[in-house]
């Protein structure tokens, strides 16, 4: 069994902290950039970008709606042009500070309300395809397990990854619970490693209200902004490699 661990991460915007991304990137074997779009800023691009290179992490883009206010987390009513170009600049901004560091950007990871609207709706996802390929074809594209965006990432001829999520849950409908809802967010390091481990191992999580859903992932996400994030992942690797699981990255 093998799986790649990875932390939404550099969403800290000038003197405003968010997460615990110095504890958080040796942890993992990817990290998600945020693009200066939903959170984060050049100077924390690039401080984040050279954390991971340092930590031999392999780095991603984590692209958003233009939403400071909203962290991402608002739906924003974009046209199909202007929500590509947008994707274009932010994957662009990364790739450029990733290889200024001298790695290669591997993968691009929509953030919030564009990842879960990409999961249902085929346009967008297509949109979102389409926009990464434009920046590079060799780039992964992270999507939902499940999820319509993975589905545009083959038509658009780019590589994918399915996703499951070690610190969120799940609707019986393999959704991700929403945020707004209570319960959305699993509020221990033991139980976000035992959803983990169960996706992991057994290829399915147990949802809110208690079904049993097929979820099968080739990597597995820890929220850069849920706290004690560190704690977390700690607790997801020593349940993973506890069960002989490998965690690397994407590709390695």
């Amino acid at each position: 069994m093998r799986v790649d661990l990875n932390a939404d991460v550099g969403e800290s915007v000038g003197p405003w902290p968010m997460g615990d991304d110095e504890r958080l990137i040796p942890l993992v074997t990817s990290v998600n950039v945020a693009c200066g779009a939903h959170a984060g800023d050049p100077l924390t691009i690039d401080r984040t970008v050279r954390a991971a290179v340092a930590h031999g992490v392999a780095v991603g883009a984590h692209p958003g709606y233009p939403d400071l206010v909203g962290f991402g987390r608002r739906d924003l009513d974009m046209a199909p042009d202007e929500l590509e170009a947008s994707l274009v600049y932010q994957v662009g901004a990364v790739a450029a500070f990733a290889r200024a560091a001298g790695t290669p950007l591997r993968h691009v990871k929509p953030h919030g309300a564009l990842y879960n609207l990409a999961a249902r709706e085929p346009l967008v996802a297509a949109t979102i395809a389409r926009a990464v390929a434009r920046v590079s074809g060799e780039l992964v594209l992270v999507g939902l397990a499940g999820s319509a965006l993975l589905t545009a990432a083959s038509d658009a001829g780019l590589a994918s990854a399915a996703e499951a999520f070690a610190d969120r849950a799940y609707e019986a409908d393999g959704t991700l619970r929403s945020r707004r809802r209570h319960g959305a967010l699993l509020d221990s390091p033991e139980l976000a490693a035992a959803q983990a481990l169960s996706i992991v191992r057994d290829g399915c999580v147990v949802s809110h209200d208690g079904q049993v859903v097929e979820v099968r992932a080739d990597t597995i996400c820890i929220h850069g902004d849920t706290p004690a994030a560190a704690e977390f992942a700690m607790a997801i690797r020593a349940a993973l490699t506890g069960a002989d699981v490998t965690i690397a990255a994407l590709g390695s």
